[in-house]
């Protein structure tokens, strides 16, 4: 799988992109590998381009987040049409779902609902090809794709409602297309040891454990060396993926308590060492 997200503000620091990180670990809790996360402007052309890179690498989904509003900078939908080679126009059940969301804001306000202004047409304009997806939350329907044996969806920056449409319509196509696999993962803290002494020590284990990853985080308290270490894999639950990661988990720390370091669990209270 991979993640485009697409935006202005990511790109110049003013929002964080908590899109990327929500997908990313939830996609991964499904058993599915993320392989890239792309971030690029609010620019047809490269959007365009982005989207075509990312196609061509035939990865089996492609979940992008941003520029499916009413504003002049939504244009993603623009560009995942020139990616494709086509043109955009007013799909009649996304207008459908435009329509219904905004007769349901009338009516909960007790206000008019108001005419189908251009920008709430944009909305309801699609690549031509492609198929809208309920948004539960918010206005702008997303949008699915097939293409090339990629599955593509393009959905809202708005992150309860990406979130609500990942859930409602993504999330169950993953776990089918994961199967039986799981994520696995646990984490130690260390107290009193460099990162430098440790390099080798995570070279050891890995190899003698070759299916779980291990990534050192250093963190500062205090004016002391803090470091979290993050143990993970992915397997089948029948292959006790929970069983690898604490049997690696036991040995580094082992190593660690040997040099000298000072071990916690992800919970305060010191960690039982053999």
């Amino acid at each position: 799988m991979e993640i485009i997200c697409v935006g202005n503000e990511l790109l110049i620091g003013k929002v964080v992109n908590t899109n990327a990180s929500w997908l990313g670990k939830r996609a991964t809790s499904l058993g599915i590998n993320v392989k890239r996360i792309n971030v690029c402007a609010d620019n047809v052309e490269e959007m365009a381009e982005v989207f075509r890179e990312v196609i061509a690498r035939k990865p089996n989904f492609i979940v992008s987040t941003g520029g499916l509003g009413p504003t002049f900078d939504d244009k993603t939908l623009q560009g995942v049409a020139a990616a494709l080679g086509v043109k955009v126009s007013v799909n009649a059940e996304a207008l459908r779902m435009v329509k219904e969301r905004y007769t349901e804001y009338a009516r909960k306000r007790n206000v008019p609902e108001g005419d189908l202004t251009p920008a709430r047409l944009k909305m309801a304009t699609l690549p031509e090809g492609t198929t809208p997806v309920t948004n539960p939350i918010g206005t702008a329907p997303g949008v699915r794709v097939d293409v090339e044996g990629t599955v593509l969806f393009v959905l809202p920056g708005v992150p309860i409602e990406m979130e609500a449409i990942f859930e409602a319509s993504i999330a169950p196509l993953l776990r089918v297309a994961s199967g039986d696999m799981r994520f696995y993962e646990k984490s130690v803290f260390a107290d009193n040891i460099f990162e430098s002494y440790l390099a080798p020590m995570i070279d050891v284990v890995m190899k003698a454990n070759p299916f779980v990853y291990i990534k050192s985080h250093v963190k500062r308290e205090e004016g002391r060396p803090h470091i979290e270490l993050h143990f993970s894999t992915s397997d089948k639950p029948a292959e006790h993926p929970e069983v690898k990661v604490e049997k690696a988990a036991a040995e580094l720390s082992a190593l660690i308590a040997k040099a000298g370091g000072k071990l916690y669990a992800s919970s305060p209270g010191a960690l039982d060492v053999p």
